[in-house]
């Protein structure tokens, strides 16, 4: 885990913080974080809430976009999000691994995708954050 990018995460996001996002590597061109499966954060089934697998995609896509905001900008918010899912995840982690497909003066578009401890893809994300 990477402490310094957990707690700068944590401050700038304090709902990150309390759903126990951690940051397992950081850079301009991949974030990747993990959420541990509890089960305050199950629906039917004991799987993870589709709410709490957006809130990790969010979290990390804002990540990634921010340390690829151009210079001068403050930094991004989300302006559209899509998401796929495509099997439960009961157990362990989510860990999700977010990647820029554009990034522009304006906007920058991120991909994220969540797999499972067994590395199986469980959702995939794309939204679009718009600079500040």
């Amino acid at each position: 885990m990477d402490e310094q990018a957990t707690k700068l995460i944590h401050q700038a996001m304090p709902f990150a913080q309390r759903l126990g996002i951690e940051v397992l590597e950081h850079s301009k061109d991949l974030v990747r974080t993990r959420l541990a499966w509890e089960h305050s954060l199950t629906t039917l089934g004991e799987s993870m809430h589709g709410g709490a697998l957006m809130s990790l995609a969010d979290a990390t896509g804002a990540a990634l976009a921010y340390s690829n905001i151009p210079r001068g900008a403050q930094g991004t918010t989300t302006i559209e999000s899509r998401t796929s899912f495509l099997r439960p995840i009961g157990s362990g982690h989510a860990t999700a691994s977010a990647r820029p497909l554009h990034v522009g003066r304006r906007v920058i578009v991120v991909e994220t995708e969540i797999h499972t401890d067994t590395g199986r893809l469980a959702a995939k994300v794309t939204q679009t954050q718009a600079v500040i």
